[in-house]
């Protein structure tokens, strides 16, 4: 085998974790109609598989279920490449980083905390707005019959409080009235089992901001050249998310997000987004800061969209964001710029290498004042 470089011992085993799409097998009852949307197919799997293979590593995929910490331990990574959504629960995206932190297994991405906050859209928001970062006024409801606060007014857009991939959001998600704001917050707390985030409708344009990297991010990277001299983040280029011809006009739906790129019915991707200057500059500002206030790591993917007034306001963040190729958002953004896909996945995995030990850094030549 060739001889691995310099900066590590060896080449490393590498567990690839996910749960996967099986479309062969009914859903159980009693789940919504939309469960398991975000899971992955396995085509993902063996494209992340070979991106990883083609630095010279060995990989697994493991099953993101209750047979985990069995094959986990039995095949004893060296780190694993960590896009697991989980089983259920309020904080399923913790599942498998809780795990491999109790077995002391390094993995890529955000730790436990991270992902258990992030995929709680409420408190995601409540923690942006303690620091100041833009978000449209919101509530939480428990029951359809919650009284709603005066400062909400309709329209107003009504899905699940800790879902992903647009679950739980179509054209009715968009409530004009009373009547439409209670039936749509039943259902959401009945058919999801979980509160509903209702929130003032934003009906400007949206934006989706991807960010990768931190502080010492040029040590470990392979791409030192990447990442930012003075907080060591990269930026994306920002992709413009257009649903006015979708099959949800003006909401991007679980429906819109499963069409593929370019099928009729899906949204416009246009990346790099036409925008101002100062707007990009903004955006970017605000999808750093979202991921650096949850303590996010290695890389995230932040939502965003304009009020009635061109004003940016934060939706959501996705630590775990999707890595199809030249279909999922990141993949596009990066691909924008000239990033290859192998070399997108890489940096993920050695940025979490250099966090965990597993990789010495490199010696950087200081410039001279």
């Amino acid at each position: 085998m060739e001889k691995p470089p310099s900066r590590m011992k060896r080449y490393w085993k590498i567990a690839v974790i996910a749960n996967i799409k099986d479309e062969s097998q009914p859903k159980p009852e009693g789940v919504p109609p939309d469960a398991f949307a975000d899971f992955d197919h396995i085509e993902t799997i063996h494209h992340i598989q070979g991106a990883l293979e083609s630095d010279g590593h060995e990989t697994k995929f493991l099953m993101a279920d209750r047979t985990l910490p069995q094959t986990v331990q039995e095949y004893a990574p060296d780190i694993c490449f960590n896009i697991a959504e989980g089983l259920g629960g309020d904080a399923r995206e913790a599942h498998v980083p809780a795990l491999l932190e109790m077995f002391g297994i390094p993995y890529t991405g955000s730790r436990v905390l991270t992902n258990a906050i992030s995929l709680d859209k409420t408190l995601t928001k409540r923690i942006w707005r303690d620091r100041r970062l833009p978000v449209a006024p919101f509530q939480e409801f428990l029951t359809a019959d919650d009284p709603l606060r005066p400062e909400l007014k309709y329209p107003l857009f009504v899905k699940p409080a800790r879902e992903g991939t647009g679950m739980g959001v179509d054209a009715r998600a968009i409530v004009k009235n009373e009547a439409e704001l209670r039936e749509r917050a039943g259902w959401v707390v009945n058919t999801y089992q979980q509160p509903a985030l209702v929130e003032t409708f934003l009906s400007g344009r949206e934006f989706t901001v991807g960010v990768m990297g931190r502080a010492d991010a040029k040590l470990y990277s392979r791409h030192p050249d990447w990442y930012d001299e003075k907080d060591g983040f990269h930026r994306f280029p920002i992709l413009e998310l257009d649903a006015s011809r979708s099959v949800t006009p003006n909401v991007y739906s679980q429906a819109a997000k499963a069409k593929d790129v370019g099928e009729k019915g899906a949204p416009d991707y246009i990346c790099p987004a036409d925008i101002d200057p100062d707007l990009e500059k903004k955006l970017k500002h605000f999808a750093y800061r979202a991921h650096f206030l949850l303590g996010a790591l290695d890389v995230s993917r932040t939502d965003i969209r304009l009020d009635d007034e061109g004003n940016p306001r934060l939706l959501e963040i996705n630590t775990l964001p999707g890595l199809t190729p030249g279909y999922s958002d990141l993949c596009l953004q990066a691909a924008a710029e000239g990033i290859s896909y192998n070399d997108l996945l890489l940096d993920i995995l050695y940025l979490a290498a250099g966090r965990w030990g597993l990789l010495e850094p490199r010696e950087m030549t200081l410039k001279k004042k």
